[in-house]
């Protein structure tokens, strides 16, 4: 008996699942997202397109940024940019790992910039470490947080 009442229970939940249409996407296809967003986040700092930068860049969007200082929302990190403090004549990324987990996406690499005009380290190569992390809110990535240290040139 307990055998055809289990049977009877999970008969339902199977149909269900198996009836159900597919509402997320592929762990490759966010994968391919992401890459994609990086790509066009970094072409954005480069370029300085603020418009583009707020579309990738969560309001909530915080920064723990190389030089000890939190930046606690997007606003103030379009400020800083405004201002001339982020400011590359280049700017190369190398995403090293990449992990999606349901809504979240954590990315980990090594970026090289060349600060200019009035940011700091202005005219010299500066090599880092960052991670980013992104979240899919009504199916679109936002990036919500950046964590960036330089690599002091003695540890090279």
């Amino acid at each position: 008996m307990k055998r055809i009442l289990t049977f009877a229970m999970l008969v339902p939940l199977f149909a269900c699942a198996t009836t159900a249409p597919a509402t997320t996407q592929s762990p490759s296809a966010d994968v391919s997202a992401i890459r994609a967003l990086e790509e066009q986040e970094r072409l954005a700092v480069l370029n300085r397109d603020m418009e583009k930068l707020q579309g990738l860049w969560a309001a909530e969007f915080m920064v723990n940024s190389p030089f000890n200082q939190i930046s606690s929302n997007r606003a103030v990190v379009v400020d800083l940019m405004r201002q001339g403090l982020i400011h590359y004549s280049s700017f190369d990324r190398n995403i090293e790992q990449l992990r999606v987990a349901g809504d979240v996406a954590i990315v980990m690499g090594a970026e090289t910039i060349r600060p200019t005009g009035t940011a700091t380290l202005a005219n010299q190569t500066v090599r880092r470490r960052f991670t980013h992390i992104w979240q899919k809110h009504d199916g679109k990535w936002r990036l919500i947080a950046r964590h960036a240290n330089n690599i002091p040139p003695t540890l090279d």
